[in-house]
């Protein structure tokens, strides 16, 4: 039995995994305004978390042969998640965890981290680490090698020199990035982590989405949305872009490696018999990727999407008071082998703040040593859609490996 709902449109069908998890009007429009694109191949497919974005879903998964819409991959780059499991059980961890989230707070820089603020504009607290080889890996991260292929692009498009570029390694952001200490079913401690590719990474995708609108103009292509200009494979733009997203995404990558290390230091100090599993996962959510789908080698855009290939292992987490899955993918080719990036947000920022109090958080996020103030409204539990929905919308796309709960949560 097929767990996805066919939507009929004038152009490709969508097949959305969104039984019992309700889906915006505007989002759905969305999905079909990409449907309706000449170059998009078979179908689109629509994750339980689905919402709307800028131009494409979040939450969606598109196939386009000959062609990449940057709105479709968005502005953040190769964000993602990143999870570790320590040798700590929660017999380890000290009834006031107030103190662990204060190191981790002062470890990794957080928030808004560029001009203007408090700190300074070397990698925010500090400059980025020159050479950091991680705990679970034996690749070092070079700040030098990210440097100098960054300028490859920069010496070509100097508009995208205006941003932090790499003094932002290292640093998590603001809005729904978070770190994150966690138990799971064997109380097994975890550290958890989203983030992505920074100001650089909004830089090239704002610039290289203005860029395909331009191109747009030029030949005169009506599209339903402004926003779902396109490149076409093989013109200048087009190969341009592929060389900045494959940075930004290396570079998000290396990001969530530095913090996570970090958050290993921290760990070590605090906790004397403090050890890291052999289980680390590092997965996008926003990014392109080249793969062959229906016969055909496609530019696949997942945005707001993890890959669920056949035992690949992914991270889907909740909200601050809710709990996170670990999976492994079962490579079902009809969601061309994603999932679901976490629960998807049931309600816009502004919503959010109208609707809910600082009450209302506490409650919402009780157990949990995190922020719980109006700051972080935004952020509460209840602006997310219920994710055990989410989880019971794609039992066909990935399998529950381990449940993790959160009693630590850095928030921006």
């Amino acid at each position: 039995m097929k767990n996805y709902t066919e939507i009929p449109t004038d152009g490709v069908p969508i097949r959305a995994w969104t039984h019992g998890v309700p889906v915006e009007e505007a989002a759905e429009l969305q999905l079909r305004n990409v449907a309706s694109l000449p170059f998009v191949h078979s179908h689109v497919a629509a994750m339980p978390d689905v919402h709307w974005g800028k131009g494409a879903t979040v939450g969606s998964v598109i196939p386009c042969l000959g062609a990449i819409i940057p709105a479709a991959v968005g502005v953040d780059i190769g964000c993602g998640m990143m999870a570790v499991r320590t040798t700590l059980k929660s017999r380890h961890l000290p009834d006031n965890l107030e103190g662990l989230r204060a190191g981790i707070e002062q470890a990794i820089p957080h928030g808004r981290t560029g001009r203007g603020d408090n700190r300074n504009d070397r990698g925010a607290w500090g400059n980025p680490p020159d050479d950091v080889t991680s705990a679970w890996g034996d690749k070092p991260y070079r700040d030098g090698t990210l440097r100098s292929a960054l300028e490859t692009i920069t010496d070509k498009h100097p508009k995208l020199k205006k941003a932090n570029s790499v003094v932002h390694l290292g640093t998590l952001g603001a809005g729904n990035h978070f770190i994150e200490v966690c138990l799971d079913e064997s109380d097994a401690v975890w550290v958890m982590l989203h983030s992505g590719s920074r100001g650089i990474g909004n830089r090239i995708g704002s610039y290289f989405i203005e860029m395909a609108k331009k191109e747009m103009a030029r030949w005169f292509i009506n599209l339903p949305d402004a926003d779902l200009a396109y490149l076409p494979e093989g013109s200048e733009g087009f190969n341009d872009y592929i060389q900045a997203v494959a940075w930004a995404q290396a570079f998000a990558q290396t990001n969530r490696e530095v913090m996570m290390h970090r958050v290993m230091t921290v760990l070590a100090t605090q906790f004397t018999d403090f050890g890291v599993s052999e289980l680390a996962i590092n997965c996008h959510h926003n990014y392109v990727a080249q793969e062959k789908h229906y016969g055909k080698q496609v530019w696949i855009t997942r945005k707001g999407a993890v890959r669920a290939g056949v035992g690949e292992l992914g991270i889907i987490p909740g909200s601050m008071g809710a709990r996170s899955y670990i999976v492994r993918g079962k490579g079902n080719w009809q969601s061309f082998c994603s999932c679901s990036h976490g629960a998807g947000r049931a309600m816009s920022r502004n919503e959010a703040k109208r609707r809910f109090t600082v009450d209302d958080h506490v409650h919402a996020t009780e157990g949990v040593a995190c922020r719980k103030d109006a700051g972080v409204i935004d952020e509460t539990p209840m602006a997310y859609k219920d994710i055990d929905a989410v989880m019971a919308a794609q039992s066909d796309l990935v399998e529950i490996v381990h449940t993790l709960k959160q009693v630590v949560c850095v928030k921006g």
